[in-house]
């Protein structure tokens, strides 16, 4: 009757609220993270400069000689937080696009592992959310495994954005960093390497995937020179979450984007996603579009002290064509058409 129709509208009324909060908080989520990612070392630098001219000078003081005390922690497999890696915020963040994490094959807790992340996209939004963070089950789904994600050695010399970096277990993309987790951390480690770098970035567009990969074979005589196991990981969906201004070779805007990319070590790109209150508009939101991160098969690795030229060619090779396979399995359950090509470089 009249009573159960009216409970049924408030109800109605009542989980739409709710959905209208979550859609609110997964916003929120993805927004800080963006702009940690764009803004927090200068603004958390700036802050500190600003303190150390004002009464409270003491506490920018402490924090500085703190820093000169912990300098190394980053390249020493850095300080994580289960904490901080299970808050409630990645959850949402996840649910935004949504973020998925597929396993594929189990993982040895006795061996150490380099994952190759493809494509770069222009966050890395789907690296973050799946191995910085415990939002998609990382730690279950590869249980006694303690990932790294690899990022900008720079990103750690700007105050608070290391520590905020390192509480979710990302560490410096460098060489003492990487020899340091799979020589003196024990076994089990997996440090995520996001392969194509600056350079992929430049070119990642929706509709399109593609790998800079072809020269790119540090990363293989890393996993020689220590008996690691390489694991290519691809994510479907990572470059539909943004819009970018594609600069062709030769021209003004690609010479400056290389030349940042030299001397600092990112690309600034021109990009854009939706607005923060209307999908209409443009804006630094990245668009909600679906991610799903592959963790494939693992190439066994023999440790080579000194690889040579051709045993690195020859892994590199292995691992190019295993990455192939693994997206050509894949491709046509994550909405892409069976004669889609993944584009190498």
């Amino acid at each position: 009757g009249t009573g159960s129709s009216i409970l049924s509208a408030l109800q109605d009324l009542f989980w739409l609220s709710k959905s209208k909060v979550e859609k609110q908080l997964q916003i929120i989520s993805v927004l800080q993270w963006v702009l940690t990612f764009l803004i927090m070392g200068v603004a958390c630098t700036l802050i500190l400069m600003y303190i150390l001219c004002t009464d409270c000078w003491a506490i920018a003081a402490l924090y500085l000689a703190w820093l000169v005390f912990d300098w190394n922690t980053p390249k020493k497999g850095g300080r994580r937080s289960q904490w901080v890696r299970n808050w409630a915020i990645w959850r949402y963040f996840r649910d935004y696009f949504p973020i998925r994490l597929v396993k594929t094959h189990n993982l040895l807790t006795t061996r150490n592992y380099i994952f190759g992340y493809h494509p770069h996209g222009i966050m890395g939004l789907g690296a973050f959310c799946n191995f910085s963070t415990e939002a998609t089950g990382v730690s279950q789904k590869f249980p006694g495994i303690r990932p790294y994600l690899a990022t900008l050695a720079g990103n750690f010399r700007m105050p608070i954005l290391r520590d905020y970096l390192m509480s979710g277990g990302i560490c410096p993309v460098n060489r003492d960093s990487i020899d340091y987790i799979l020589s003196k951390n024990g076994s089990g480690n997996a440090i995520i390497i996001v392969v194509g770098g600056a350079a992929e970035s430049l070119n990642c567009t929706p509709g399109k995937n593609s790998v800079t990969l072809k020269n790119r074979k540090g990363f293989v005589k890393l996993a020689l020179r220590h008996g690691a196991d390489l694991v290519p990981v691809y994510s479907f969906g990572e470059n539909e979450v943004y819009k970018q201004v594609i600069f062709e070779e030769g021209s003004w805007g690609r010479w400056v984007q290389k030349k940042f990319q030299k001397h600092i070590g990112f690309a600034p790109c021109i990009f854009h996603g939706r607005g923060l209150f209307s999908s209409n508009t443009w804006g630094l939101l990245p668009y909600p579009k679906p991610i799903t991160t592959v963790v494939g098969e693992p190439i066994t690795i023999p440790k080579i002290d000194n690889p040579s030229q051709r045993e690195v060619d020859f892994y590199h090779s292995t691992y190019v064509d295993s990455l192939i396979k693994l997206f050509d399995k894949y491709k046509s359950k994550f909405g892409l058409p069976e004669t889609e090509v993944l584009e190498v470089n």
